[in-house]
């Protein structure tokens, strides 16, 4: 009996060839290799709906703007796609060249610790908080 194994193939592409097309959804690039991310999931998807409403509706307030799935150029080689972004009121590029004010990621059970190691390394490392423990603090509020 024949068994085949399906190796993934890693296609490397310059940064402009990236840049100039469109993912649905979108994908990162790190270092030439354009990167599917973890997406679609109910939870994953309502506390990214949750807390870019929550930021809305401070905007105005707080001198901010946010954005949801905005690319974010970290180094010359990568560009990240997180599911938040909150920035200082005014016009914004296309790509984030320079740091937010903050970024979330909201992990998913797919996502590898490897992974979310390496994107604590890009631009300064993040601070990891779990949503559980700031939601009931809210709420008892």
């Amino acid at each position: 009996m024949l068994t085949f194994v399906h190796m993934a193939t890693v296609t490397h592409i310059p940064i402009q060839d990236y840049l100039g097309s469109t993912y649905r959804p979108d994908c990162e690039y790190v270092d030439g290799e354009v990167r599917e991310r973890n997406v679609g999931k109910w939870e994953h998807a309502r506390v990214q709906w949750l807390l870019a409403f929550w930021f809305g509706s401070h905007e105005r307030q707080w001198g901010i703007v946010g954005s949801t799935e905005q690319r974010v150029r970290v180094s010359e080689n990568r560009i990240r796609v997180p599911d938040l972004v909150v920035l200082t009121a005014g016009p914004q590029p296309d790509v984030l060249t320079d740091p937010p004010l903050l970024v979330i990621a909201i992990l998913s059970p797919d996502d590898t610790y490897s992974d979310t190691q390496e994107r604590s390394q890009e631009k300064g490392t993040p601070l990891f908080v779990e949503l559980a423990e700031i939601f009931s603090q809210l709420t008892s509020a």
